[in-house]
This record gives C-alpha cells, sequence and structure tokens, in this order.
C-alpha cells in the first residue's frame, strides 16, 4: 500500500529569547504539527526549522525517530540548495534531502529538504 505523502501547509517562526518554530503537515488523514526552540541566531534558524519538520513527520509515522545531523546551503550555478542530512535514530540509517531555496526563503527550502530525504522512508514504513 502506497502512503500518501505529506505535504508542507506552513511554517510559522517566533522570534523572542529564542525562535520557536512550528511546522505543520498535511497527511491524508488531517495535519501533525511539530515544535522546536533553538537558538534566536539568523545561522541557527534553519536547523530549528528542520527539527521541527521532523518533529511533526514523527508524529505522522509514530515509531520512527530522527536526528537532523546536518543542515545547510550551497550554492551551484548561481542557485541556493538547502540541504540536510538526516539520521534514523534505531538503525543508524542516514538520508540525503535538497531543496531549492526560492526568493530567499531558506526556512522553507530546509523544511522541504527534510521532506525531500524521508519521502522513500516513509513509503517503507506504511
Amino acid at each position: 500500500m502506497e502512503t500518501e505523502r505529506p505535504v508542507l501547509k506552513s511554517v510559522d517562526l517566533h522570534l523572542d529569547d529564542v525562535v520557536t518554530v512550528s511546522v505543520t503537515l498535511a497527511a491524508g488523514d488531517g495535519t501533525r504539527v511539530g515544535t522546536a526552540e533553538g537558538s534566536i541566531d539568523p545561522a541557527a534558524r534553519a536547523r530549528v526549522v528542520g527539527e521541527a519538520t521532523l518533529r511533526a513527520l514523527e508524529s505522522l509515522i509514530g515509531e520512527a525517530k530522527f536526528e537532523l545531523v546536518a543542515v545547510g546551503t550551497t550554492t551551484m550555478d548561481n542557485m541556493t540548495v538547502a540541504l540536510v542530512q538526516v539520521k534514523e535514530t534505531e538503525n543508524g540509517e542516514r538520508y540525503i534531502g535538497s531543496a531549492l531555496v526560492r526568493q530567499g526563503d531558506a526556512v522553507l527550502a530546509t523544511a522541504r529538504a527534510v521532506l525531500d530525504a524521508l519521502n522513500r522512508r516513509l513509503a517503507a514504513i506504511a
């Protein structure tokens, strides 16, 4: 049975003494929200977005847990790409995802890169 891929509905950032991120994913049976909190430093925001996206995915699939190993951006032929490396904590399996940074929005691109990294893994779980 093939599972419907989760769709990124929103990424909300709240800046205070720390940055709090909520990521909402739509799935076949409703929505799931993941949250994370971290340093207000702009360079750290992508990591917090990635963590919140992983928490939303974990609430969607239930049994698997993931760790965000690395997050960053690179430029290729004048295009910026968000890259993530995710590790499944139970078996140590690693996944790589990428997404084009559109209109300078690395936050949304990071969330999309996490989904890209785990799309095939999510299909295998279902």
